[in-house]
């Protein structure tokens, strides 16, 4: 019988309906954070403040997609992928 030991990592998520002016847009929770930079656009930076990446919506047909891209020494970007959810986005971040 193998036993899975699973983790909980915690978060701070932003939530899509969140008003994008206000300077962070999080909920009370551990790990990386989403700071919004304007509508549509949130900044992925950890407890030390150190940029991540960035998760952007984008409206489509069939509703919003949130596409999360990494930085990779700060001069590039790595694409993580497109989600349904920014909660599913932000995990890519852990």
């Amino acid at each position: 019988m193998i036993t899975l030991n699973m983790q909980t990592r915690s978060s701070t998520v932003a939530h899509a309906s969140a008003v994008p002016g206000s300077p962070t847009v999080a909920g009370q929770r551990n790990g990386p954070s989403l700071v919004a930079v304007r509508d549509g656009l949130w900044r992925v930076v950890d407890r030390s403040g150190a940029v991540l990446g960035h998760i952007e919506r984008e409206a489509q047909t069939d509703g919003d997609r949130y596409l999360a891209r990494r930085l990779v020494m700060s001069t590039r970007r790595i694409e993580l992928g497109a989600f349904w959810r920014i909660d599913e986005a932000a995990d890519c971040f852990r």
